[in-house]
């Protein structure tokens, strides 16, 4: 006879629009309504999660919307309690080594947002006290678990590219100034001093997806820009934006026999959407090419590619965005999300295994810095290997 445990996880930062929306109520609600997470001997596992913020109001309103039965505005007493043995963190980056550092010392596993720091001596401490602890960790890397990106993985999984040959990651949209129309980000993210920036944000993103789709990073040639430097916050105040809202970068990626794939990833909260999504992936390969966005991919194989001709005299009468097929959606995709909290949760209740660690955050803050190094230095960067093969 299966049985259902309880698996009590501490819960800070969520009222926060990404830890309310895509953690709490995506992931550890929509769970808990599914009736938990499935184990492979046929038992479950039922999150009983306490909400932690500063503002008792806000967490407890939260907390009654969606039918969870603690929240409190005491971390210490939380971390203190034995029967809640997770800890998760999706607040400001500035505060996270410190809280991951005191959940450690209460003896917690960890499951955090990334970057897990602004620097890399704070991620590389925070790792050393998980490994020294021996409790259990994991970093969200959300984008490997989109639908879209799922695609690409199988196509690369396939064969079907061939030898890899190039990337190109295009990302961003028009974030309002707040002047004709109101924010729709918050104001901490355009101030460096505040833990913002678009490299510090969007770079340890491309680091896991790079390393797990494309090839590992081996360089980075970035350069970063404040295209907009005065922006006006949620009260309507001005303010001087003193983070970087744009990043153009070129990686160097470790290919097949010898020969590096080369990644080209723009981001930016300054551009207007003209492509099939907020962020498209183009891979090219000797075999075929693929364009994938959050949730769809298309491909162009090498025996279906047209055969265009330049003639600039003339307008172009090749519909080249009806010469790709869609890759069909072969499974039900689940919100990216909720998937990595139930590997998570399965990784702390039955030991399954998770290579979304503490360590795979910490290469993301080291292409960070890398990154900025690149930009404040204007040249290539070398990409060292952080952790060596055991």
């Amino acid at each position: 006879m299966s049985t259902t445990q309880r698996l009590g996880i501490i819960m800070h930062g969520v009222t926060g629009r990404m830890g309310m929306n895509q953690h709490l109520i995506r992931s550890i609600v929509a769970i808990r309504r599914q009736g938990g997470v499935a184990l492979a001997n046929g038992d479950r596992v039922m999150p009983d999660p306490i909400l932690v913020g500063r503002n008792l109001d806000k967490v407890r309103a939260l907390a009654s919307a969606h039918g969870i039965d603690r929240c409190t505005d005491d971390l210490d007493a939380a971390l203190f309690n034995p029967d809640d043995t997770v800890f998760f963190d999706a607040g400001t980056t500035q505060m996270r080594p410190d809280l991951l550092a005191r959940a450690i010392g209460a003896g917690k596993h960890i499951y955090c947002e990334k970057p897990i720091a602004t620097g890399l001596d704070e991620a590389l401490r925070v790792c050393r006290l998980a490994r020294e602890a021996g409790i259990k960790h994991g970093v969200v890397q959300d984008k490997l678990f989109l639908p879209g990106l799922r695609k690409l993985d199988m196509l690369r999984r396939s064969g079907f590219f061939g030898r890899m040959l190039s990337v190109r990651i295009e990302f961003g949209y028009w974030v309002f100034e707040g002047d004709l129309q109101p924010i729709q980000r918050p104001s901490w993210n355009y101030r460096k001093e505040d833990g913002g920036g678009m490299i510090l944000d969007m770079v340890c993103h491309w680091r896991y997806v790079l390393d797990n789709l494309f090839g590992e990073v081996q360089s980075v040639s970035c350069l970063g820009a404040t295209h907009i430097p005065e922006r006006r916050d949620e009260q309507g105040r001005p303010y001087e934006a003193t983070a970087d809202d744009a990043a153009y970068a070129t990686f160097q990626l470790k290919g097949h026999g010898g020969e590096p794939v080369i990644a080209q990833v723009n981001s930016s909260w300054v551009t207007r959407v003209r492509r099939d999504d907020l962020v498209t992936f183009h891979v090219d390969g000797t075999h075929g090419s693929a364009v994938a966005g959050l949730t769809e991919c298309v491909v162009q194989p090498r025996v279906s590619t047209p055969r265009p001709v330049w003639n600039p005299d003339e307008k172009q009468k090749m519909p080249f965005m009806e010469q790709w097929q869609t890759v069909p959606d072969t499974e039900v995709y689940d919100n990216g999300f909720k998937i990595q909290w139930e590997h998570f949760i399965r990784h702390v209740v039955a030991d399954e295994p998770f290579r979304w660690t503490l360590e795979e955050g910490a290469k993301g803050v080291q292409l960070v810095e890398t990154a900025l190094q690149s930009w404040r230095e204007r040249r290539w960067i070398d990409v060292p290997t952080l952790f060596p093969a055991t």
